[in-house]
């Protein structure tokens, strides 16, 4: 029984198909048209441009995030040399750090 109805309704179920597949076909098309339209760049199935712009704005951008990577670079040197230090500081035993402390002062240590 439930053959007959499968069998007696195949045309239906085959046409519902293909139109649904036709709506994807076309949605794509039509998303595909506006992200043209309006600038955006296309993409892969990975979500990666295929065309990336390089564009005089693209190119500054980088410019400055080049510069502003340098200088966090700089910056992270010289907080690892102070780091260096205050681990110096903090590890040295404190009787040679007393005894330093004392020589500065001008006075003899026991």
């Amino acid at each position: 029984m439930s053959e007959a109805i499968v069998m007696s309704n195949l045309p239906w179920i085959i046409g519902s198909a293909m139109l649904l597949g036709g709506f994807g076909i076309i949605g794509w098309i039509f998303t595909t048209w506006l992200r043209i339209k309006n600038g955006y760049p296309l993409e892969n199935s990975w979500g990666k441009a295929i065309y990336p712009q390089k564009n005089d704005e693209a190119m500054e951008r980088i410019k400055l995030l080049s510069q502003e990577n340098a200088q966090l670079r700089a910056e992270l040197g010289s907080v690892k040399d102070r780091l260096i230090n205050v681990e110096r500081i903090v590890t040295d035993s404190s009787h040679s750090l007393d005894r330093e402390i004392e020589q500065l002062r001008g006075t003899k240590s026991n």
